[in-house]
């Protein structure tokens, strides 16, 4: 997670092009927290994390099957894709990727 300061985030803009809106209902809730930003840039995947959400790192898990959800829900909105299909592929793609990465996280954790 990269560090906080009064006003943003420590050395980096809080706006960008191709970001994405913040939900409604996060915005419309004070005690809303961001849990995880990814980008794609240059080729690699960036990250920005808050793993100090949960004491216990299993409630990751559930965080990412209920993405998974989401996704599923949108390819089968906007592409007519079959939701169960559609999971099956993440979910096959995410066991071979965790089974043998073919990438090494790299770079720092910044407490905020």
């Amino acid at each position: 997670m990269l560090a906080r300061e009064p006003g943003g985030l420590r050395g980096v803009s809080m706006t960008h092009p191709h970001e994405l809106r913040i939900p409604p209902a996060a915005a419309a809730d004070d005690s809303a927290r961001e849990m995880m930003r990814a980008w794609g840039s240059g080729g690699g995947l960036h990250i920005t994390l808050a793993p100090d959400l949960f004491d216990d790192p299993g409630n990751w898990g559930i965080v990412l099957a209920d993405v998974t959800r989401h996704l599923a829900d949108a390819y089968a909105k906007l592409k007519d894709f079959d939701r169960t299909v559609t999971i099956d592929q993440i979910r096959e793609l995410f066991e071979a990727e965790l089974d043998s990465p073919t990438d090494a996280p790299t770079g720092a954790f910044v407490k905020g």
